[in-house]
């Protein structure tokens, strides 16, 4: 019996022993979207695998013990798990590979209307991340924007490189596109940053300096493109929703409510596909009880994106996105003590604000060297306010574009268009105005032998506004790319851009808030010239240098003013201004996968050469850095950026009166920081962030008399379905 006994021992240990188990599970991006052909290999051993079409994978046949495990793909950072423990049954290990913090050969869109790497191109460019937005709660794209380096932001207007100051919430110097949509209002020409469906943005291109001779007007300044998400091979709904509060003012005279002032937002999403037709659906919802009094809201973002491919070489996409705003309006401070309480002199407090984008996109590769793009668009934008008397303004602008991508040979790609841009406005604030716009684009990329690409370029636009004389203007440029060596990267660009005025910019006539707006007839086109040199250097695998210097001379730049023989405010144009300066930029991949940071420096020489002073709201020194640290599913990012004091402001409104203290500005130094948690590495799909903005506390201005954000906390989720 004793011996019988000893067998089954043998014989159980046996079996225990030679139990094999295994390491499966999915390797996922922070879009929640598969990541395929992922390379996984158990360190020390031979073992591995890769992932599938659905970033599935597994790995079998393995023995209790203690692994170490390591996921690579191209385009992402490496993720390594030392200690993968299997004991007694198998492990499920879910991983989210994060994109490559050394970007050079990335694909860019926007430079070329077509897929080019980003260290082929003769300008400079910076991406930012959607998976950056959901992680640090920007739910507007407006305030990550101020963390790009090269580019600032006053209030809600954009400047890339200088190119902007402040012009009330008229015209813009940089044009944004959403999926190469153009997205901008058809009356004041800006862009609704709140619009934009940030749950769904996948990436953001930035292409600093006039690009003109591809996208036309708006584009003197740069081009800002946000491109959503990929449609999902398989059904998936992604919950998004944050928490947060303001803290009480460093003042105790400034704490006008007493209370906590909370914000949150909820926002969910679906995509699937289902045989040829795919599509991406979201809601969302936000509601900000505001730091400041009569600054509240409500707002309500949807957004749709369905294609249809009929064969394999053509589809079509419906873009739609839709904007409801109910909320305060906060224009200047009453005084320096009651910093966040609106002036007297300030009689809207209320607006009302409904905003609608459709627009359908055909592709069409017509043979082996022809792509076609036909893209058309229409975009309403209606606000109401409650001043005395009301203003109201209903816009509609209507675009149509073909665009062919030729391949002319192995070394000679041709990107060539035509596109028109019908508009009205019925407004109490600018009169019924019409304008029209076309544009004709040639642009020519050649690739040589040896190691240079060179881009040649010419647009012609033709624009007419209303009772204004029509205006031509014509867009050349000149791009160059060498590649000393492989981690050696020089280029150098000129070219020369323009703008026509918008209608709001021609035509505003209104009295509001203490401040008088005539209109200008003769005012004209801007135009400028625009020239870059650039190195990107990568010393050490882990370590990228980017380097610039640039020169832009701008003519008859638009900038709001007042008339000194009325005292009323207009569009005028300043008769001659140059913007120079240099930029310095580097990623530090410090330990890949787990540690890496990001430093850069702007410096900016911004003067109206005829009165011999600075041009309004442009800091001469900007500089933005973080530090973000990962590890077991955790994360924690350090950032920061600073501005110093804007030597030209709006010195009219302090004079006449308008705004008091108006004239209190400082330097601005901002530092948020974030923590995150990715249940997903042990199974549980769901990612929380713990954000703190402003620690400090630091209060500061871009605009007069109109105080920032002060400190605030916000705790969010990220759940997929």
């Amino acid at each position: 019996m004793k011996k019988i006994l000893i067998l089954i021992f043998i014989l159980f240990a046996g079996l225990t022993y030679s139990q094999s188990y295994r390491i499966a599970g999915k390797v996922i991006d922070q879009q929640s979207n598969p990541v395929p052909g992922v390379n996984i290999i158990l360190l020390n051993t031979t073992l591995g695998t890769a992932t599938d079409l659905n970033g599935n994978y597994e790995i079998k046949n393995l023995s209790p013990g203690v692994y170490g495990i390591e996921f690579s793909a191209i385009g992402f950072e490496k993720q390594r798990r030392n200690r993968v423990i299997i004991s007694n049954s198998s492990v499920t290990l879910n991983i989210i590979l994060k994109p490559q913090a050394i970007k050079t050969d990335e694909v860019i869109v926007t430079a070329g209307k077509y897929e080019q790497k980003k260290s082929d191109l003769p300008v400079s460019t910076e991406i930012l991340y959607g998976s950056e937005l959901l992680e640090r709660n920007f739910s507007n794209l407006e305030d990550a924007m101020r963390y790009v380096p090269g580019i600032t932001m006053t209030e809600d207007q954009v400047s890339i490189r200088g190119s902007s100051g402040y012009g009330r919430g008229v015209g813009a110097r940089a044009l944004f596109t959403l999926d190469g949509i153009p997205f901008y209002t058809g009356d004041t020409g800006e862009i609704v940053w709140e619009m934009l469906p940030v749950t769904q943005l996948h990436r953001i291109e930035i292409i600093k300096g006039a690009a003109s001779s591809l996208y036309g007007s708006s584009a003197i300044g740069g081009v800002i493109s946000g491109l959503t998400g990929d449609i999902s091979e398989t059904p998936k709904t992604i919950v998004n929703a944050f928490y947060g509060f303001y803290d009480k003012p460093q003042f105790d005279e400034w704490n006008w409510s007493n209370g906590t002032r909370p914000f949150n937002g909820i926002s969910v999403s679906h995509s699937q596909k289902i045989e040829d037709f795919g599509f991406n659906l979201s809601f969302q919802r936000l509601e900000d009880q505001g730091y400041k009094r009569d600054d509240f809201s409500k707002k309500y973002t949807g957004f749709i994106k369905a294609a249809y491919q009929f064969t394999p070489a053509s589809s079509l996409t419906l873009i739609a996105n839709t904007y409801n705003k109910r909320g305060g309006s906060f224009l200047y401070w009453k005084d320096s003590r009651n910093a966040l309480v609106t002036s007297d002199n300030v009689d809207v407090n209320r607006i009302n604000t409904n905003r609608y984008l459709f627009g359908l996109i055909f592709k069409n590769v017509l043979n082996d060297n022809t792509a076609m793009n036909i893209k058309t668009s229409y975009y309403r934008n209606n606000f109401k306010d409650n001043g005395n008397p009301s203003n109201e303004s209903t816009s509609h602008l209507y675009r149509g574009e073909v665009q062919f991508n030729i391949s002319l040979s192995n070394s000679i790609m041709l990107t060539t268009g035509v596109e028109a841009i019908p508009s009205n406005v019925n407004s109490s604030l600018f009169g019924n105005p019409t304008a029209f716009s076309t544009g004709f684009y040639a642009v020519t990329d050649f690739t040589f032998d040896f190691p240079l690409i060179t881009s040649v370029g010419l647009r012609y636009d033709y624009t007419k506004l209303d009772s204004l004389d029509a205006s031509g203007a014509i867009s050349p440029k000149l791009g160059l790319n060498y590649k000393l060596y492989n981690n050696l990267i020089f280029r150098s660009s000129l070219g020369t851009g323009f703008r026509a005025p918008s209608l709001a910019e021609a035509f505003t006539s209104t009295s509001t808030s203490g401040i008088t707006v005539k209109p200008n007839p003769d005012i004209k086109p801007e135009n400028n010239v625009t020239f870059e040199f650039g190195v990107n250097y990568l010393p050490v695998e882990f370590i990228e240098i980017d380097l610039a210097v640039f020169n832009n001379e701008y003519y008859d730049m638009i900038e709001p003013e007042i008339d000194p023989t009325d005292g009323l405010a207009v569009f005028n144009n300043v008769v001659r201004a140059r913007i120079q300066g240099f930029e310095f930029n580097t990623v530090l991949d410090v330990i890949p996968g787990n540690l890496k940071a990001n430093l850069g420096y702007t410096y900016l020489w911004a003067r109206d050469i005829e009165n011999k002073i600075a041009l309004k709201y442009r800091p001469r020194h900007s500089f933005t850095g973080g530090i973000d640290f990962a590890t077991r599913g955790f994360g924690v990012g350090l950032y920061f950026r600073y501005s110093s004091k804007v030597e030209e402001i709006d010195d009219d409104l302090i004079n006449l009166g308008i705004v008091t203290d108006g004239e209190l500005r400082v330097p601005v130094y901002v530092t948020d920081a974030k923590l995150s948690y990715e249940l997903i590495s042990v199974g549980i799909p769901v990612n929380i962030y713990l954000n703190i903005k402003n620690i400090f506390n630091y209060n500061y201005v871009e605009l007069i008399g109109n105080l920032r954000p002060i400190r605030n906390y916000s705790l969010g989720f990220n759940l997929i379905l």
